[in-house]
């Protein structure tokens, strides 16, 4: 009767060990998925200097507001060549065609395309505004 006693402690103890691990393991990735913002700038491979503008105001942007965001890869930024094939599979994965400035928080997505163009070369500050609105506080 005492074996059986130990045993059935060992049983025990060795399920709440497995039980703890698997919440060890879901909580490592759930701290694995912080990126809170994505920011990807699509382009062509043939760049003219407001297509360069785009990328470098945006890159400014987010590095004078948001630098440990950055850093620690709460945020990323990537320019992408559209017209490289392996970009192809993101771009349909979020439906780009062209060339695109796209913001994603929260899941929520926002093209800044048209303001970028607009304003990347005449008004940076101006676009470098509509990207903090967009994003705000993280």
């Amino acid at each position: 009767m005492k074996n059986y006693y130990y045993l059935f402690i060992c049983v025990l103890l060795m399920g709440s060990a497995n039980i703890q691990a698997q919440n060890t393991s879901v909580n490592e990735e759930q701290s694995i998925a912080t990126t809170k913002v994505e920011v990807y700038y699509f382009h062509n491979t043939r760049r003219c200097a407001t297509c360069q503008s785009v990328e470098s105001v945006t890159k400014e942007a987010l590095e004078e507001t948001y630098p440990e965001e950055m850093k620690n890869g709460e945020m990323i930024f990537q320019s992408l060549n559209i017209e490289e094939d392996e970009n192809e599979a993101l771009a349909k994965e979020l439906e780009i065609s062209g060339q695109t400035l796209l913001l994603i928080k929260d899941g929520e997505k926002k093209d800044l395309t048209n303001d970028a163009f607009m304003y990347a070369r005449s008004n940076p500050d101006k676009l470098k505004k509509k990207i903090k609105q967009f994003i705000g506080d993280i």
